[in-house]
């Protein structure tokens, strides 16, 4: 069986993007059509399903490098910005957008927070996180869509046929 690990992300992100668009707790947000990605960027993306193909990336770069947190994709969705005459330095990506994205893909069953320990304070018990994972449901989703992709992926790429 064809894993998403098998298949190259320019082919598996957009098909995940398509069947992310029919779940129904994945919807972009009315904020969605004016905001930039990130500091470094001078436009908001002109893509018209920018939010779906930031979804199926998101819960791809979970399922790989899970459990991680919010900073960490941050800093993965960053780039460099211009600071005219004085050197480019490294920008992060939008936060905002990264944690709502996680948070319709946690309503929509695909990834939820990993829990590490319960630490007791002033307040009462705290639970720590270590950042999110996927679930089982997303684990499914990203292998069918792999599966789907696989030929694709095998005419565009000759040398996967041998794994």
């Amino acid at each position: 069986m064809t894993t998403f690990y098998d298949v190259p992300a320019d082919l598996l992100n957009p098909a995940l993007a398509e069947k992310l668009s029919d779940v129904d707790g994945i919807s972009r947000p009315q904020w969605a059509d004016y905001v930039k990605t990130g500091v470094h960027r001078e436009r908001p993306p002109t893509q018209e399903n920018w939010w779906e193909l930031r979804c199926a990336a998101l819960l791809r770069k979970v399922g790989r490098e899970g459990p991680i947190g919010v900073n960490a994709l941050a800093q993965a969705y960053g780039g460099k910005k211009d600071n005219g005459s004085n050197p480019h330095t490294p920008a992060m990506g939008s936060r905002h957008i990264i944690r709502t994205a996680l948070q319709q893909l946690n309503d929509a069953g695909l990834v939820e927070m990993k829990e590490t320990k319960t630490v007791q304070s002033v307040d009462g018990d705290q639970k720590l996180f270590a950042g999110r994972t996927i679930t089982a449901a997303g684990h499914k989703l990203l292998d069918e869509v792999a599966h789907s992709v696989r030929a694709q992926a095998e005419e565009s790429y000759p040398g996967l046929s041998k794994y």
